[in-house]
């Protein structure tokens, strides 16, 4: 998604910032970029090192005056039927970079971009906040907090002329997902999810949801009583390997 995102907003006269803790990866897409008329600068850190994060973009507020922060950090955390419950050591590392890292990121430019009244920030969230999934606890207990931290940033910051966007999408055909082997309905390509991001960014939607329409039948689903969801959640055909430590 940060790959596909990166093209759709690459043209000439734009200057990127993209942030990851691939090397190799990073100088692809970097490349990629630069080939479709972008200036970019790129940084190789883990999203879970703050004081890193910290300077680093303060450093490139400064040379550029960032107007669009997208906090996409995150990993998924899957869970086969033969454990009962995650490692404990990926489960603190999904916290550490799909919450923290997601702080990490955005806290640096908030106090810069209210006192110049302008400014966007947009987080990464999941159709997976919504209700936890038997198979992902870690990753929706991570997702949820994400969108209520959204949230409470949009109205907060409002007030200062600084725009927060929550990103609500479903499944999306990536690597991310790509060994979780179970039904996906309404999945979409990368770059159809960069392009629909894209357009509710530039016009400033609080919430950028998509598809609409699975997200509409999980919000009926979730009106069933709790012991009832349960029992058609852990009744799906799942089957995935379990996360390696990250």
């Amino acid at each position: 998604m940060g790959r596909a995102l990166a093209v759709a907003y690459s043209k000439p006269g734009r200057t990127l910032i993209l942030i990851g803790r691939d090397v190799q990866r990073l100088e692809e897409v970097a490349e990629n970029c630069r080939s479709l008329g972008a200036a970019i600068e790129i940084g190789a850190i883990d999203v879970r090192d703050r004081q890193r994060m910290h300077e680093f973009i303060l450093r490139m507020d400064d040379r550029h005056q960032v107007d669009l922060l997208i906090a996409n950090a995150g990993v998924s955390t899957l869970l086969s039927r033969e454990n009962i419950i995650e490692d404990h050591e990926t489960t603190l590392s999904t916290f550490e970079i799909n919450v923290f890292g997601v702080i990490n990121a955005v806290q640096p430019i908030i106090q810069r971009m209210c006192a110049r009244g302008a400014g966007q920030i947009a987080l990464m969230g999941s159709m997976a906040a919504l209700h936890g999934l038997p198979y992902a606890p870690a990753y929706c207990a991570t997702k949820s907090a994400i969108h209520l931290y959204a949230e409470s940033l949009r109205s907060s910051l409002s007030k200062y002329g600084v725009l927060v966007s929550l990103i609500i999408p479903g499944f999306v055909s990536t690597p991310f997902n790509a060994h979780l082997s179970v039904p996906k309905p309404m999945a979409m390509s990368a770059e159809r999810a960069a392009i629909i991001i894209q357009q509710g960014l530039r016009n400033g939607k609080a919430q950028i949801i998509f598809p609409r329409m699975l997200y509409f039948v999980i919000r009926a689903l979730l009106l069933l009583p709790s012991e009832l969801v349960d029992a058609i959640l852990i009744r799906v055909a799942v089957s995935i390997r379990d996360t390696d430590k990250l």
